[in-house]
């Protein structure tokens, strides 16, 4: 398989935990959204949305969007699960996960902030605030949804599919400088889940294509 990403890009990050949680080997292809490569024609041929991340298949297959590939990856490699084994279970992680997915993190994207600030003209008091506002509501609706799903991690004592997207929330969180003191059980997990090798291994720091700032 390949994986088409950027090392900072907080959906590619939650694929690379689920490829490293189920242990499968791919080749990495940097794409640099600074640089505008996913607007290249070779890769809008791959995905038309011009976003990160995509996965190419082993048999050639285009998939794109996250949360389809960890779909993906699941039904191709079901063991080990990234899904709790209970029906309520999965719909819960599932739930989690796209929040996070869907509710957050795509107010953190880096054509979303670039519109913000060149078009709509919002300062860096401004952006910050409306960063709280939405990422960090959907975060703070996240945090009392695993008050009632939680044991280790956000549902339950084993890793899933929600935990996979809250560790690239979270670390996005702290970098545009939404306020999550509050968040207590989303740090516990949080910190719980960085001490796994999986997690370390897709850390956007240890990427090829990491650049110190």
């Amino acid at each position: 398989m390949k994986l088409f990403g950027y090392w900072r890009s907080s959906a590619t990050y939650r694929v690379r935990i689920a490829l490293a949680l189920k242990g499968l080997d791919y080749e990495y292809e940097p794409i640099n959204l600074l640089k505008g490569e996913q607007r290249s024609e070779a890769y809008l041929a791959k995905n038309p949305l011009a976003l990160v991340p995509a996965l190419e298949t082993e048999d050639g297959a285009i998939i794109v969007q996250s949360l389809a590939i960890m779909e993906y990856l699941e039904e191709a490699f079901p063991s080990p699960s990234i899904f709790p084994t209970d029906a309520i279970g999965r719909a819960k992680a599932r739930t989690i996960a796209t929040t996070l997915a869907s509710e957050a993190q795509p107010f953190m994207n880096l054509r979303i902030q670039n519109y913000l600030k060149n078009e709509a003209g919002l300062d860096e008091a401004a952006l910050k605030q409306w960063l709280n506002q939405w990422p960090g509501g959907a975060m703070a609706a996240v945090e009392k949804m695993v008050a009632e799903t939680r044991g280790d991690f956000c549902v339950g004592d084993t890793l899933t599919v929600a935990d996979c997207c809250l560790v690239p929330q979270w670390f996005a969180a702290i970098r545009f400088g939404v306020d999550v003191s509050g968040f207590t059980q989303l740090n516990e997990i949080y910190e719980r889940c960085l001490k796994h090798p999986a997690f370390e291994k897709a850390h956007p720091l240890k990427q090829p294509d990491a650049v110190s700032t």
